[in-house]
């Protein structure tokens, strides 16, 4: 049988199920990493499953989110994840040694692997053809205690590149047309694969930035194929002896093709408040901006950076203009302060950051008032800046770079010849902030360190026989996990602490709904098409579960998001026919009699809408496991019971 590149790595790590569309699969997992904003829930359930030590190749813990310390809750989060890493055989990479899929791709990731994250832009592996999934927090920690990882088998997609990007175009460029091409949720229930002759003309860190914002179609994952690139690239980072090759069967079936040709792109711009509000850059030119932001794990690499140093070197940015710019990790940081591009950077008035995720999560460096802001980030979502009223537009190093020096927006083209920006053959490897843990006969020594910030697992408990709860928010399309539990600053130091944070849930949407839910003790939230599109954060779960939501009721899912209410003992449900959507209003009293049987039986969910003395069909969209699982009242749960 002929296999595309992801169905080969699939099929070699296939524990369970068939490669089937549409069918239950469990995969078994070689590597998993773990950031801080996260990581603390992602333990505290490896915790509890019991294991002494993780059974994976390599696992790794980055603090990269919550790095602003303006308390002591970030610090805390820190040293228990530090503490249970050493006991667990967990590496942890430090404050300061950069961002996780920056990092990982530079000195863990494997051609041909399995890894999963409790990020949503882990398939950044996929760079290095890797098989590179988001997930949830305790799908993570299930996989770091030698369980499988369950995704729903996906169709294959290839995106066919030909010829080769002109001068001042990036691989940020291609990833928004991309994006233009299939929408935020044309990748849902798919693995892009990227092939054709243009692959050869992408180094890793460039197809790195287009499977990292593969994150924004919605889909599974996307991945490159492994070749003569790849192996320079592991070669330059010390680690040639991992190289393997990987390609896909000359006459592999796929389900759908997308064909792009490289030389015909120009700059491009997402607009707000969406990833595939897609623009080019040459229609937007002259317009006046704020502020500039150049990083984030999509375009933070050595390469990145030295095209940005390039375009300031000598100049100054313009005096109405900030900029700040965050390398993606120690390496890339300590190369450019070696070679002078650093101080090149720093000369033109640049505000320089520490190696971390920063303004991308609204981690400082929010916008003025009705700001615009020119971001080299992967989402531009409402409010996720920090600014409810900031407009983010995300474009490439190079567009970002010039128009900071002009103060309006600008076609990089414009700044006549490019510089020649060559892979180095050999990268600066030290890895002296990485962290091994504890050899296995000194981990019983090893002391968990506990801040006051840290808050246990929200209980759960087994789904009932029925389900009656009013209708506490309705949404419409699109609600992203930014939506139902935002980031930022003033929020992310509380990812710990579940009953503190729930007093900020869907507070961009209604600010009385936690005050609502805590009033009525329980509720079904309705949404419409792709609800829960965007992070992997499981919080997005786990908050409405503290807050006593029963079931979510929507057009459709976002994949992470979906399995993450699953793990967390939340029905997710589709209406069966999408119009019935308009027949609930909010606080309408709804039941689901018999839910459990209807699961068991396989059966449609019959919600009654008891204030318009109406009925309507839904679907639960879960596996034969997740049932399971929801029944139990959780993905916890269902481990203890099936250990």
């Amino acid at each position: 049988m002929s296999l595309t590149l992801a169905q080969k790595i699939i099929q070699s790590h296939l524990v369970s199920g068939e490669m089937k569309v549409g069918s239950d699969i469990g995969l078994r997992i070689d590597q998993t990493l773990t950031q801080d904003a996260t990581g603390t829930m992602a333990y505290l359930e490896f915790e509890a499953m019991g294991v002494p030590r993780v059974k994976t190749e390599r696992s790794v813990a980055y603090i990269d989110h919550n790095t602003l310390q303006t308390g002591f809750e970030n610090a805390d989060d820190h040293r228990f994840i530090q503490s249970i890493a050493k006991k667990h055989g967990i590496y942890f990479s430090r404050p300061g040694n950069g961002i996780c899929h920056q990092v990982h791709l530079e000195r863990f990731g494997i051609p041909g692997k399995t890894l999963i994250g409790s990020d949503s832009h882990t398939p950044t592996g996929g760079g290095l053809g890797m098989l590179a999934m988001g997930a949830g927090g305790l799908d993570v920690a299930v996989a770091m205690g030698g369980g499988e990882y369950h995704i729903t088998m996906p169709k294959m997609v290839l995106i066919r590149l030909s010829g080769k990007l002109s001068p001042w175009v990036s691989a940020k460029d291609v990833i928004l047309e991309v994006l233009r091409r299939m929408s935020v949720k044309g990748g849902v229930g798919k693995i892009v694969e990227y092939g054709g002759e243009g692959v050869l003309s992408l180094t890793v860190p460039e197809r790195a930035t287009i499977t990292n914002m593969g994150a924004e179609l919605g889909a599974t994952t996307s991945i490159f194929p492994s070749d003569e690139v790849t192996r320079a690239f592991m070669e330059a980072q010390g680690r040639g002896q991992d190289w393997i090759p990987l390609v896909s069967d000359p006459d592999a079936v796929y389900d759908e093709v997308l064909d792009i040709d490289l030389s015909a792109l120009e700059p491009l711009a997402a607009c707000p408040h969406s990833p595939d509000n897609v623009k080019p850059i040459a229609e937007l030119a002259g317009q006046k901006i704020d502020q500039v932001c150049i990083g984030s794990c999509t375009n933070s690499s050595y390469l990145d950076m030295m095209r940005v140093a390039a375009i300031l070197k000598g100049k100054t940015v313009h005096p109405d203009v900030s900029l700040a710019i965050a390398p993606g990790s120690k390496q890339v940081y300590n190369m450019l302060a070696q070679n002078g591009a650093l101080a090149d950077i720093i000369a033109a008035g640049a505000r320089v950051l520490e190696c971390a995720c920063g303004p991308c999560i609204g981690m400082g460096q929010s916008p003025n008032s009705k700001g615009i802001s020119l971001r080299t980030f992967n989402r531009n979502f409402e409010g996720r800046s920090g600014t409810a009223d900031g407009q983010i537009y995300l474009v490439s190093p190079e567009t970002a770079a010039a128009s900071a020096l002009t103060g309006v927006f600008t076609d990089p083209r414009t700044l006549g010849e490019e510089a020649a920006i060559a892979m180095p053959n050999s990268f600066l490897i030290n890895d002296n902030m990485i962290v091994p843990p504890a050899p296995v006969e000194e981990a019983d020594q090893v002391e968990i360190l506990r801040g006051p910030n840290i808050k246990p697992f929200p209980t759960t408990t087994a789904l009932p026989d029925h389900i009656e709860a009013k209708a506490i928010l309705k949404v419409g399309d699109n609600i992203t996990t930014d939506h139902i539990m935002p980031a930022g600053a003033k929020i992310l130091p509380y990812r710990s602490n579940i009953p503190y944070l729930s007093n900020f849930c869907f507070g961009v949407c209604d600010k009385e709904f936690p005050e609502r839910c805590r009033k009525e003790g329980k509720g079904i939230v309705v949404g419409g098409q792709n609800y829960g599109q965007g992070s992997s954060r499981e919080h997005a779960a786990l908050v409405p579960l503290y807050l006593g939501i029963k079931a979510v009721l929507v057009k459709s899912f976002a994949r992470i998001h979906c399995a993450n209410l699953a793990n967390a003992g939340i029905l997710p449900l589709v209406f069966k026919q999408e119009s019935d959507y308009d027949v609930i209003d909010p606080m309408d009293e709804l039941s689901l009699p018999d839910v459990r049987e209807k699961l068991i039986h396989h059966e449609p969910i019959i919600v009654k809408d008891l204030t318009k003395n109406k009925e309507i069909e839904a679907e639960a969209v879960l596996t034969d496991r997740q049932i399971d699982m929801v029944l139990a009242g959780g993905l916890l749960n269902y481990t203890k019971e099936n250990a």
